[in-house]
């Protein structure tokens, strides 16, 4: 794919979408952590139905940490995973309090040295919290990038790497939630909806779906 394409692909999904951005319900970077954490192997929605109870009683820090392990379980139950992500949780309230004075670092070894934040979470706190121009790599946006062309890559680390490098600078920023929401809406797994996309002509994929 050339860049004439992908600088056409991105201006109809920003005229599509001008400001888009995660279906995570937050008010601060804290509130974002927790929910993106709790996010792995989840929905969005199911994620905000927990922080809708979780958040007006433990929202920062401290607070979370004075809930203690089983009472973030009480309200995070719901969600896969919740023994080991209310564990990595009151860990990372323990160290956010410790080294950052209880506030959400914003840098990618600070980030990535919290429990149950990787290369993807860090990621999506320094774009999302911060305004920094970085692209996380889920499944969405994998298949995507490799099923349009616009960067192909056998790993997350190889796609968020040609994005990087091929996205058009003006796109870079909100680059990672147009791509999240295609995938989520349009281009989906097992059956794309090649009818209703509106990047379906520029699309490389092979095998769209018939009108």
């Amino acid at each position: 794919m050339n860049s004439e394409k992908r600088h056409l692909i991105f201006t109809r999904l920003r005229d599509a979408n001008p400001a888009p951005t995660t279906e995570l319900v937050y008010r601060t970077p804290f509130e974002l952590l927790v929910a993106v954490v709790l996010s792995a192997q989840a929905t969005d929605i199911s994620v905000n139905r927990a922080t809708a109870t979780l958040f007006p009683v433990a929202n920062t820090p401290a607070t979370m940490l004075a809930l203690g392990e089983e009472g973030l379980k009480a309200h995070i139950r719901t969600i896969g995973l919740f023994n080991s992500k209310a564990r990595n949780l009151i860990k990372t309230c323990t160290i956010l309090l410790a080294e950052h004075g209880g506030e959400v670092p914003r840098d990618r070894a600070s980030l990535e040295a919290l429990p149950g934040v990787g290369r993807k979470t860090a990621n999506v706190i320094l774009n999302t919290a911060f305004g920094e121009p970085t692209i996380a790599v889920d499944t969405h946006i994998f298949r995507v990038a490799n099923r349009t062309g616009i960067a192909p890559g056998k790993t997350p680390l190889a796609v968020e790497q040609r994005l990087l490098r091929h996205v058009p600078k003006a796109f870079r920023q909100h680059a990672h939630h147009w791509l999240i929401l295609h995938g989520r809406y349009i281009c989906i797994a097992r059956k794309p909806r090649c009818p209703q996309c509106q990047i379906a002509d520029l699309c490389e994929f092979p095998d769209k779906a018939p009108a």
